[in-house]
């Protein structure tokens, strides 16, 4: 009898394995959502109160789950959250992925051409997007009229609202020289800078209301009781996902939409992070 109970526990566990592994490696990664936020922040003029960003971060087309047809999903979900300005955080080609094909970035950014919004469209360049051939990538948003702000600003308007839009080159490969960044901005409007990897965090100055990143999937996998195993920082768990304030600045970190290394999420669902902004010093989750 106890050994017929052991066979039962060790078929019960290995069909839980087996239920996990699914969700981890193809149900997961599969998904696709918004998830929306609202987040206050000291300092925003009041006219700005409502207006929404989309972040797409780390797309990485080609990688498991990930092809053409699903950038298509990506595009027209975002499309129907009605954002008033897109961010595309960087990744946009694979490297490396187990199971990925690769997609040429002048494809990506043909589909990307799709994104529209009243404040605009606008990139930034990650280590995956230098790892390949960022000239290249840079090259082919730029011809989909996409503009990627390495180091640069650009004064955004909507109605009444306006800011500063400051894009940072990647902490691990690009020149990251937030100063000259800032050095484009010419008045005390508010300053969102977007970068690929929030390792940057520490330097951006106080001047800056809001930063935006992507980079670190939110790890991929989250463990509850334990954390998560693996984030691609040196920071470990301090930046790698959602709203994190310190020393009164603020960091948003999307989880994304792609994998790497591994083809794998596990309570870590991929998503457009749309981010709705408020006068205010705290994030609430709509309900």
């Amino acid at each position: 009898m106890r050994i017929r109970h052991l066979a039962l526990g060790a078929r019960a566990l290995a069909a839980v394995g087996a239920g996990l592994a699914l969700w981890a490696f193809a149900i997961e990664p599969a998904g696709l959502r918004n998830e929306d936020y609202v987040l206050e922040l000291p300092g925003l003029n009041a006219v700005c109160d409502g207006i929404r960003i989309a972040v797409l971060a780390d797309l990485h087309v080609g990688s498991p789950f990930n092809g053409p047809d699903k950038l298509e999903r990506i595009i027209a979900l975002t499309q129907a959250a009605r954002p008033d300005l897109v961010l595309l955080a960087g990744d946009y080609v694979i490297h490396g992925v187990p199971g990925g094909s690769f997609v040429p970035p002048e494809e990506i950014a043909g589909a990307l051409r799709g994104l529209s919004a009243p404040m605009g469209v606008f990139a930034v360049l990650g280590n995956h997007d230098w790892w390949y051939d960022a000239p290249r990538v840079r090259r082919a948003l730029e011809d989909a009229g996409i503009p990627v702000l390495e180091d640069a600003a650009r004064r955004v308007e909507f109605g009444l609202c306006s800011f500063w839009l400051v894009g940072v080159g990647d902490y691990w490969e690009g020149k990251h020289d937030i100063g000259a960044a800032l050095a484009e901005v010419t008045d005390s409007a508010p300053v969102v800078l977007f970068t690929h990897n929030p390792d940057l965090f520490p330097d951006v100055p106080a001047r800056v209301t809001l930063s935006i990143a992507g980079h670190t999937h939110g790890g991929q996998v989250y463990v509850p009781g334990v954390g998560r195993p693996i984030v691609p920082s040196k920071y470990g768990e301090r930046y790698a996902i959602g709203h994190v304030v310190e020393d009164g600045r603020h960091l948003f970190v999307s989880s994304g939409l792609g994998t790497s290394i591994l083809p794998v999420r596990f309570l870590v669902p991929p998503e457009i992070s749309v981010i709705a902004l408020s006068p205010g010093a705290n994030v609430v989750r709509p309900q």
